[in-house]
């Protein structure tokens, strides 16, 4: 174990000093890497912004449960029984009757209103669940229509269903890009170790008169690919970071013109290692490639 460990630092080694060793070279694939990776990464990070601005913006969805006109205070008591033992709820509030007569009053219906003999608005319960998820939405209004003393349900979802296929749409167009250029990135290590095996062809030939083995000259390559991604990862994440800097003021007064609340976030720390990681993936598979199809007439 500890010889396969000094193996890959001395193979680690090799990979920095050849990176540093033509440092014009390593910065422009740094940058073509990171400048391609920036891209999806920075439209993924954007849909989950507008996903929260789009929630502080139109709030919450909700659920209303209409009452029957005779419901009496038993009646409500025991669907408040119901909500309280309902897991997948958030939070709920009584609207009585007069209550919303009062909110209609004041939304400018009073004349409208004024002319009615009786109250005719029922009793309702407001519910918000515990997670936007428009299939729990209708599943949660069939079993509420279906308590005794319920008259209607009213399902506050369609923006959700809107907001989500939007949402997924765009993280498919997201995810294809991503893999378009993740291909494309795979070339550009390809091509890079191909030069570098070239360059380095008669020291794999001495190596191997010396005894040295295929695994023992592979292994400075792949290093070398998957540093050469990581270095580009750090450079996608940089120019990110640098977007949401710049973006976060236009984004926080648009908010604002909406009467919300909020704050262009950049990546956290899983999604910035995920971007290394995929960076460095893609180095090591375009080297790996490359490898195993020109090392052997090295």
């Amino acid at each position: 174990m500890i010889h396969w460990l000094y193996l890959h630092l001395r193979a680690i080694a090799h990979a920095l000093r050849r990176l540093a060793a033509q440092p014009l070279s390593t910065l422009l694939s740094a940058l073509v890497v990171g400048i391609a990776l920036s891209l999806p990464g920075g439209g993924y990070l954007l849909l989950d912004n507008v996903s929260s601005l789009a929630r502080g913006v139109s709030g919450a969805p909700e659920i209303s449960l209409f009452l029957d006109m005779d419901a009496g205070p038993e009646d409500r008591a025991a669907i408040e029984q119901r909500l309280k033992a309902t897991p997948d709820l958030g939070s709920y509030r009584f609207v009585a009757r007069d209550e919303a007569l009062r909110q209609l009053e004041a939304s400018g219906l009073g004349d409208v209103l004024g002319g009615l003999s009786a109250n005719p608005l029922p009793d309702a319960f407001v519910l918000s669940l515990r997670e936007e998820d428009p299939e729990l939405f209708e599943r949660m209004a069939e079993q509420m229509a279906a308590w005794p003393k319920v008259a209607h349900v009213q399902l506050d979802s369609a923006w959700v269903k809107r907001l989500h296929a939007l949402l997924g749409l765009g993280r498919s167009a997201v995810l294809m890009l991503a893999g378009l250029l993740g291909f494309a990135l795979v070339i550009v290590t390809f091509n890079a170790i191909r030069l570098q095996i070239l360059t380095q062809r008669q020291e794999i030939a001495v190596s191997r008169l010396l005894g040295a083995t295929d695994p023992f000259i592979r292994r400075p390559f792949y290093w070398f690919g998957g540093l050469q991604g990581a270095l580009g990862g750090l450079v996608a994440l940089g120019t990110v970071s640098l977007g949401v800097r710049a973006l976060s003021a236009p984004v926080t007064a648009l908010a604002e013109t909406y009467g919300a609340v909020f704050v262009l976030s950049g990546p956290d720390w899983r999604a910035a290692l995920a971007i290394v990681a995929f960076a460095a993936l893609l180095g090591w598979l375009g080297a790996a490639i490359s490898v195993r199809r020109h090392l052997a007439g090295a």
